[in-house]
This record gives C-alpha cells, sequence and structure tokens, in this order.
C-alpha cells in the first residue's frame, strides 16, 4: 500500500498524536513542579524559612567592657580607648589574595602584619571569626576601605576598646598587661562568655583577675545582605562591663621607688603590715607594656628578650636570692625561741668559726673579727656572722627551720600575686629528697646566715619583715582592696607567730634600730636627717664562691659576679606603716645600694604622701566607668 507524503490528513493525526503526547509531558512536568513547590512550601516551610531567615539575620556576640584598674587614690592604671582595625572573615572571602593585595594598596600592610594574619589564619579558630589584619587605623585608611567596600568581601571596619597602660613601665610587671587570646587559651576559658573576645590578660593583675575584669557577653541580632555585611540591628542585649578594680598600690610611691633604682637591676616591695596592702611592688628594668596589647614587634620582643638584664624577668615575685644577713632578726628570734641563748650572753669573736673535727673555717665578713663581749643585740646592730654561727649550731636545724616557716618562708603566702613562686626553705627531708645526703652541722651554720640552700623572693621577705613589724599577726600581702567598691577580705589567714616572751619583738625592734642610729651600725649613714624611728637589717647575698683562703676583692670579678645588696626595714616604730624589702642586683653594699632606695620610699610615704582616698570607693560598685564608643 502506497501513500502520499503530502496527504494532509495523515499529517493532521500524526501532529494531534504528537501535540497530546507533549501535553501530556507538559502537564505531568507541572504536576511534578507543583509537587515539588507543594512539597518546599508546605513540608518544608519551617526549615527554609529558618534557614532563610539565618541568612538575613544573624546573632552575634557583643565583648563586654573590661574594668578599669586604679591605684589606692583613684589615680587610673589601667584603661579603654576607643581603636578603628580592620579584620577578615576568611570564610566569607572569595579569593584570599586578591583581597590581601587589595588591602596592601589602600592601606599597606608591612610584612610583619602579613606574617602575623598568615600565622593566625592557621592556627586553630572558631568558624567564621574575624582575624585582625591592621590596628590603629587613621582617618585617611578608614576612608579609603569603607569607598571599596564593595569589593572587599569578609573585611570589616571595626570600632573598638583597646587597653592602655597611662604609666607604662612604673607597672608593668604587677599589672601585667592584655594580648591576642591563643588556642590553649581559647580551649581553657569559657567558649560562650568569650565568643567576641580577642584580648585576655596575660601576666599580672590582668590574668589574675581575668574573670572579674572581663565581665558577661552580650548579643545582638542583625540583619546582613549576601555578603555578610550587617544593614541594621534588630535586637540586642546589651553586655555587663568588667568590674572595676582599686588596688592597695599607690602610684606615685610606685614611680619614686622605680625611679630611685636608676636603672640598677632589683626590686622592691613594701607592705603595710596593718592590712597587708602591698604599696609598691618594683621589677627593675621594666618594659612598656602597651607594646604587647596589639601584638609587639619582632624587632622589640627580640629586644627585650636578648637582653642581659632580663626586663621582662618579675624579680619581685619570681626573683630568687639567697636572703644574707636580713634573716638575722628572724634567725635570732629562733634563739631565743628555743632557749639556746638569751638577750645578756656575750661571745667573742675573733673572726672566724670552726666546728669539732671539721677543718673547714667560717669566716666573719669582718675579718678581725668583731671583738669580746658580742651579744644578740649587738650581732644585729653589727651583723656578727660569728655569734650566728655559734648559736646556729646549738639551736640545730630542726628548730630554726620550722620558726622561719611561721614567716612564710618557703611558700606562697599572698592573695593574688599570680604566679609567685615559694622559693625554698631547706631542711634534713628536703635535702635528703633532692640532693640524696643527709644534712650537716655546716649546713645549718650556712643557713644561719642566710646562705646556703635557703632562696628567697622579695615579695616572700617584705611579707615577713611585715608579720614582724606587726608582732607576729599575720596579714596576707595583697594587691587589690576593693573589687566594684567591695573590699576583699582575707577568710583563710595563717596562723599567727607565737614566741614564749612577747617581749623580744620589741628588744629585736630595738636591736634593728641601732642598725641605723648606732655608730657600728652597719647602715648607720642612713640616719642623717632621720626625723622617724626606722628598725633594719642589712645583707649581702653571694654570686660567686669564693675560696677559704680568699678574701672577696671587687675589682677582680666582674660587674655581674659581685654580691647582691639586700635591706629590709619597717617604719616608724613605735606604729608600722610600711614594711620593705628591697635587692639590688650586684649591688655589694646595702649600706650604699638598698639601703638608700628603701629610705628614699620610707622619706616619701611618711613625708609626703597624704594617705587619704581621692574619691568615694562606693561609685565603683554603680557601673563600670570605661570609655564608650
Amino acid at each position: 500500500m502506497s501513500f502520499s507524503l503530502k496527504d494532509a490528513e495523515i499529517e493532521k493525526a500524526i501532529f494531534a498524536r504528537r501535540a497530546i503526547l507533549a501535553a501530556f509531558l507538559v502537564v505531568g512536568l507541572l504536576c511534578v513542579l507543583a509537587g515539588r513547590m507543594m512539597f518546599l512550601q508546605v513540608s518544608q516551610h519551617e526549615l527554609f524559612a529558618s534557614k532563610s531567615e539565618n541568612n538575613r539575620v544573624q546573632l552575634k556576640p557583643v565583648a563586654p567592657i573590661r574594668g578599669l584598674i586604679f591605684d589606692r587614690n583613684g589615680i587610673l592604671l589601667a584603661e579603654n580607648l576607643p581603636s578603628h582595625s580592620l579584620s577578615l572573615v576568611p570564610e566569607r572571602v572569595q579569593d584570599m589574595d586578591a583581597t590581601l593585595a587589595l588591602i596592601n594598596t589602600l592601606v599597606g600592610l608591612s610584612d610583619e602584619e602579613s606574617a602575623r594574619f598568615q600565622k593566625r589564619l592557621k592556627q586553630w579558630r572558631r568558624p567564621f571569626e574575624a582575624i585582625t589584619i591592621k590596628y590603629r587605623l587613621n582617618e585617611a585608611e578608614i576612608a579609603k576601605l569603607m569607598v571599596n567596600a564593595y569589593f572587599l568581601e569578609g573585611a570589616e571596619v571595626e570600632a573598638e576598646l583597646v587597653r592602655h597602660y597611662p604609666r607604662g613601665e612604673d607597672f608593668a610587671h604587677v599589672l601585667g598587661y592584655v594580648g591576642q587570646m591563643n588556642e590553649k587559651e581559647k580551649r581553657r576559658l569559657d567558649a560562650a562568655q568569650y565568643k567576641a573576645t580577642r584580648r585576655v590578660g596575660k601576666i599580672g593583675i590582668e590574668r589574675y583577675y581575668q574573670d572579674m575584669l572581663h565581665g558577661e557577653v552580650g548579643y545582638q541580632k542583625v540583619e546582613t545582605n549576601a555578603q555578610g555585611r550587617i544593614l541594621d540591628v534588630l535586637e540586642r542585649e546589651s553586655p555587663k562591663p568588667g568590674g572595676n578594680l582599686i588596688l592597695n598600690l599607690d602610684a606615685n610611691l610606685q614611680h619614686v621607688a622605680m625611679q630611685a633604682f636608676k636603672g640598677r637591676r632589683g626590686s622592691l616591695v613594701a607592705i603595710d603590715p596593718n592590712t597587708g596592702g602591698i604599696l609598691a611592688m618594683v621589677s627593675s628594668p621594666a618594659f612598656d607594656p602597651n607594646l604587647f596589647v596589639n601584638g609587639i614587634s619582632f624587632k622589640d620582643y627580640n629586644n627585650l628578650r636578648d637582653s642581659l638584664d632580663t626586663p621582662l624577668f618579675d624579680r619581685a615575685s619570681r626573683g630568687q636570692y639567697p636572703p644574707g644577713s636580713t634573716m638575722k632578726p628572724f634567725i635570732g628570734l629562733s634563739f631565743l625561741q628555743s632557749g639556746v641563748t638569751n638577750w645578756a650572753e656575750k661571745i667573742d669573736d675573733p673572726g672566724w668559726y670552726m666546728l669539732e673535727n671539721d677543718e673547714r673555717v667560717y669566716r666573719d665578713w669582718k675579718r678581725r673579727g668583731h671583738g669580746d663581749y658580742i651579744n644578740l643585740r649587738q650581732a644585729i646592730i653589727q651583723s656578727c656572722d660569728v655569734y650566728f654561727y655559734e648559736m646556729s649550731f646549738r639551736a640545730g636545724i630542726d628548730n630554726i627551720q620550722p620558726f622561719l616557716g611561721q614567716f612564710g618562708f618557703g611558700q606562697n603566702t599572698s592573695m593574688d600575686v599570680g604566679n609567685a613562686l615559694p622559693a625554698l626553705l631547706p631542711g634534713r627531708a628536703w635535702k635528703k629528697k633532692y640532693r640524696g645526703r643527709s644534712w650537716y652541722a655546716g649546713d645549718t651554720l650556712n643557713m644561719g646566715l642566710g646562705q646556703g640552700y635557703m632562696l628567697i623572693t622579695p615579695l616572700q621577705l617584705a611579707t615577713a619583715m611585715s608579720v614582724f613589724a606587726n608582732k607576729g599577726k599575720w596579714k596576707r600581702a595583697k594587691l587589690v582592696q576593693y573589687i566594684d567598691g567591695v573590699e576583699l577580705e582575707d577568710e583563710t589567714p595563717p596562723a599567727d607567730v607565737q614566741i614564749k616572751n612577747p617581749a623580744d619583738w620589741d628588744r629585736m625592734s630595738r636591736a634593728m634600730e641601732g642598725v641605723i642610729k648606732h655608730y657600728m651600725g652597719t647602715a648607720k649613714a642612713l640616719q642623717k636627717d632621720l626625723n622617724y624611728r626606722i628598725a633594719a637589717k642589712t645583707g649581702t647575698a653571694q654570686v660567686v664562691s669564693i675560696k677559704q683562703n680568699e678574701e672577696y676583692d671587687s675589682e677582680a670579678l666582674l660587674e655581674r659576679q659581685r654580691d647582691h645588696a639586700l635591706f629590709v626595714s619597717f617604719a616608724p616604730v613605735e606604729s608600722p606603716e610600711i614594711a620593705i624589702a628591697v635587692i639590688v642586683e650586684n649591688g655589694e653594699s646595702a649600706g650604699r645600694t638598698s639601703g638608700p632606695i628603701a629610705r628614699e620610699v620610707t622619706d616619701f610615704y611618711l613625708n609626703s604622701l597624704k594617705q587619704r582616698p581621692m574619691i568615694d570607693n562606693e561609685v565603683f560598685g554603680l557601673g563600670n566607668l570605661g570609655t564608650k564608643l
């Protein structure tokens, strides 16, 4: 059968069949599309509505304002200053290299800034966490970045409060500083509370009171565009500011103490015996803590790290030194307590001392000795070594060590000095455990002069002198006086030092007065123009050993091999207001180095300072006084 291709009826039938098939196909596809739309719009409505809302509206944490720090008279020591910085959220940057190149063209990035950003980019961090790339933007730089904001996806110019320390080096070690939070700190701190925080306390008060100074995080619900830029703030829960601290430290006294060192290496700690409040705490030399807030440069850090004077080292709480003869007032009391001597007994000092069946000669600092009739009072005034050799041998380590422990030696007894070392109060058990040897009589003789194994920190020595000035009553050393108007109290003070005859406190104090007032006193040069009563004791600590038959020759030693000079004191004797410990490294003579420093600080505190609050402490309970943007 044949048919013509030009048959119109057949063509119409074929077209109709094809049209019907196409219609069914279109209707089927429309049904599928309608079903899919029904599924998305009805069944999955809540899910996609939530996702859409999250793309448009985000919950962003708001960092709290860090609490301020004041000295005892209301002088601001740590404040918050407004600053602008540029940060990037890597997850929102399409082309990191191109973005960084554009930023470099607009505001310029130093090699150090680029290296620091790349380092933080590779480190562990929270998703969508902004990384600061440049700090302290000026107005011209901000304008350039805002004009080109469209081309800088993921980049944000942020206004923030940055920590600043107006007194700089004076309080570097005791206040510490804040710095960029590292990975270890992120894992240690509460992730929710610190979600918006970039800087935390690294050392000193800033670290010890980190949680109190930090405050509580806030949140704001913001509307953003497709690039993640904030268009509007819909809701806000304000953060709670950090607490303000009022310290026991006196800013002017601290400055006087710092200047008194005149570039020498050493430390001073001054304490109010009545409260335990630390009035001054100096480690010299120091550094500018403001260098660390936004990240210190490699050059500046290397200069500090490599300096032979170790300005980064906190000598006040972590420096460990032999206490030398500054221990003699404490050890002298232990002699009286153990009953091996009394105030009246006298000995002969020929300039040397020997134990039976021992060939070693223990020399007095005065080669020809102090002569006949040396009693405890004269032994303190003239710092007679032979007297303390004899009485230490009689008393024995089992009487001396426990008594010294009551003053806090070998312990960290401070309330809030973070990372303070306990130093070392040795004894039989210690030597057996750590040296594998028994304790010998010679060890006791060395310890009787504050030498041998014993080590102290300046903070410990000042604390012990404060307890001594307070006649054995303990007030633990503390830096902070008030937190938001609430006084910091010591709920667990150590047990008070008990002695058999309480009159020995006054007798030992009068003996220590003779160190300055007596014509034979080791610090008699300090009595000029003295208008208050002061009890004191000098001391030296060997840095290098001297052979038995050799004399100490300062000229033959390098400067850093010379003896350390130590000085302790409290005043006024009749009603102590300040107890001081000073150490000048390689200062040799306490009467010429550490003693004058203590005298200058004591003079200023007792004669120049007006000891009354300049502000009403209650205002600190009414809220944070931090700078707001």
